[in-house]
């Protein structure tokens, strides 16, 4: 079989890499067994609580962020190109583990394995069509809007808010395997990986874990704080102390702190929940992160669907309070957010799971050929318009590189 030929048969199948940054673990899944796909007019989940239930099988899938109307009574209105169906889980047929520089399987067939190492453990990445994307939002609609949420938080509404727009083009065909590898070798985010669901495509550079299932212990890693890396090693340090000094970072980062505790609390065993590391500084390829760890033991018979309905969508990517937050997003945002900022990850047979927050990610939908990525901050009332902006741009800088 030629290396195209074998890149194709990787690239058609319904598959999931997950890795685990510079470790390079995760899971390929290949082929589908079963699944369950819901739109947002037939969404059921109870069924996606037996399906995660299911005994004995692994399964993968993502939930889009607007499967917060099933928590809650709110509206998703805003333009859609996407259409992604709001979840989408199945379970495979061939399953391998990736570690560092080596692929073994699980179960299913093994005649793909030599295969496998050559597509997913070479460094080559070929050449791509350059694709540019376009901001449904401009510089001057963004300040403005800024400004407007703003207001809301002088006036008591909230005390922070999540605010991300569109980027996008229309009419593309490109390589999703090939630009999901350049995106991953830019990056090496930690919970990066890249889904091919029925030809809607997700391409993830995510730095930020949703939340990890081991045993009786739940942990969530919210991300709030973000400054780009130096141009050597002494500017990196200054960038990082300039980061853990930053007043209006860190309080960004307690407020989501305190979200997700409250949000821990409705499903833990009485005072397990601890913050186990409060606002540490994490260096990523592009950019330095603040990230807190949140913990606890959940009580006995908590299930999938219970600990979805404490803790989606995650704090860090909609602000405080939630609800009042949620509206907000939908009155100031110009896109349905779909997967964006949803999560995407997998559950083991004996029930433990790890999903991260969908950002830093290029969607694409290879039947419409529309290609989207959503980039975004939060706003808070210290927030500097300008700088806002300039943090968006920043974020967006690998997604936009892996397309050049």
């Amino acid at each position: 079989m030629r290396k195209s030929e074998k890149d194709n048969k990787f690239k058609n199948e319904t598959f999931l890499f997950l890795n685990g940054n510079k470790s390079h673990s995760g899971y390929i899944a290949i082929g589908c067994k079963k699944e369950i796909v819901y739109t947002a007019n037939n969404i059921h989940l109870e069924k996606l609580n037996n399906f995660i239930s299911i005994p004995d099988s692994w399964k993968f899938g993502y939930i889009s962020y607007d499967v917060k109307n099933e928590f809650e009574n709110l509206p998703s209105a805003n333009a859609d190109g996407l259409e992604f169906p709001e979840i989408h889980f199945f379970i495979p047929q061939t399953l391998f583990k990736i570690e560092k520089d080596n692929i073994s399987i699980i179960y299913g067939d093994n005649s793909l394995l030599p295969d496998l190492k050559e597509v997913f453990l070479e460094n080559k990445v070929k050449k791509t069509n350059p694709i540019a994307l376009t901001p449904r939002t401009t510089e001057e609609e963004y300040l403005a809007k800024v400004q407007c949420v703003k207001e809301n938080i002088q006036q008591g509404d909230i005390y922070e808010m999540n605010f991300c727009y569109e980027l996008f083009n229309e009419n593309v065909e490109m390589d999703p395997f090939e630009t999901y590898k350049k995106l991953n070798k830019l990056t090496n985010a930690p919970f990066s990986c890249f889904g091919n669901f029925n030809n809607k495509y997700i391409l993830s550079a995510s730095p930020e874990r949703y939340i990890r299932k081991t045993r009786q212990q739940i942990t969530s890693q919210p991300i709030k704080g973000t400054i780009a890396r130096g141009a050597d090693k002494m500017e990196d340090l200054t960038q990082i102390e300039k980061l853990k000094n930053n007043q209006k970072e860190r309080s960004e980062n307690i407020m989501i702190v305190d979200l997700v505790r409250n949000d821990l609390s409705k499903i833990a065993t009485k005072n397990s929940v601890k913050v186990e590391e409060l606002c540490g500084i994490y260096t990523f390829e592009t950019v330095h992160q603040m990230i807190s760890t949140v913990s606890a033991t959940i009580k006995p018979q908590i299930t999938f669907l219970d600990i979805l309905k404490a803790t989606f969508p995650m704090g860090s990517m909609t602000g405080a309070p939630k609800i009042r937050a949620m509206e907000l997003i939908e009155k100031y945002e110009s896109t349905k957010r779909g997967v964006y900022s949803g999560c995407v990850g997998y559950v083991k047979p004996n029930g433990d799971f790890d999903f991260n927050v969908i950002i830093r990610t290029l969607l694409y939908n290879s039947k419409k050929k529309y290609l989207s990525c959503m980039v975004g901050g939060a706003i808070t009332s210290k927030s500097n318009e300008k700088e806002e902006y300039q943090e968006t741009l920043l974020k967006a800088e690998a997604l936009l590189q892996a397309l050049k």
